[in-house]
């Protein structure tokens, strides 16, 4: 075995959210790997852990995952499940702050750590797309949800007789031509609006504004949008290191 690098910190990052549980790796302040896990399982978590050998770790949860995980956790590294009691680096206006799903959190955590003194929008691609505004303060003011790319197309094959299930294409023409064309139109061209009308709205209420665009699918609607933003498939994990550092001391 390879000796562990001196003065190298290693961090395991869990993000469980609807679609996927996916894990990333950070040496330091460096995310070194990250990849999709098969299951919550006990193994798998543990092999995680005999793999990399993480000192710390933190999980944010979005579902009913397998609680014995953390367990184990805690037993092998220091450990922090994120939550409405986190320690966090922003405050909230919400009214039920325990209602603030974990990933919204690290979202926002990773938007004032990388992005201080700034209204940041910091929008979310997964299974619901999430508009996340914290202004310059670090208040977390709210925002917005609707449905994801993949629950738009299944929810027009659902809700009709006819209308089949198709799946993403990015050559999609916005005028389609037939009935497949039309709903990837109405789908992929339809976010790529949205989420230029919601940039649109919080870049004229207000200044010194920063948008941030996240998931698996960022890098495309980057490419799409009107205003050139930054785009990180890894923002949530980033978020995810920065409680660490702060809860896990």
């Amino acid at each position: 075995m390879i000796p562990a690098l001196k003065n190298v910190t290693k961090t395991l990052c869990l993000d469980f959210g609807n679609t996927r549980l996916k894990a990333a790796i950070f040496e330091n302040d460096q995310l070194v790997k990250e990849w999709v896990l098969p299951d919550d399982s006990d193994e798998t978590v543990d092999g995680l852990l005999a793999e990399h050998q993480p000192q710390k770790s933190i999980l944010s949860s979005v579902i009913n995952h397998n609680a014995g995980i953390e367990t184990i956790l805690a037993e092998k590294s220091r450990f922090h499940k994120l939550s409405h009691l986190t320690k966090i680096n922003f405050t909230t206006a919400v009214g039920k702050p325990e209602t603030i799903g974990a990933d919204r959190l690290a979202l926002l955590a990773a938007a004032v750590h990388y992005f201080p003194n700034k209204n940041n929008l910091v929008v979310s691609l997964g299974s619901c797309i999430t508009y996340n505004f914290i202004n310059q303060n670090n208040d977390f003011l709210g925002g917005s949800i609707s449905p994801g790319m993949e629950m738009r197309f299944k929810s027009m094959h659902d809700h009709t007789a006819l209308l089949p299930l198709v799946k993403k294409d990015w050559n999609f023409p916005v005028l389609g031509y037939d009935t497949k064309t039309n709903l990837q139109s109405g789908v992929i061209a339809g976010i790529t609006y949205e989420i230029d009308g919601y940039i649109e709205f919080y870049e004229k209420s207000y200044g010194n504004f920063n948008a941030v665009l996240t998931g698996g699918d960022a890098a495309y609607f980057g490419r799409q949008l009107k205003k050139e933003i930054f785009a990180d498939s890894n923002f949530l994990f980033k978020g995810l290191y920065a409680l660490s550092e702060t809860n896990n001391v």
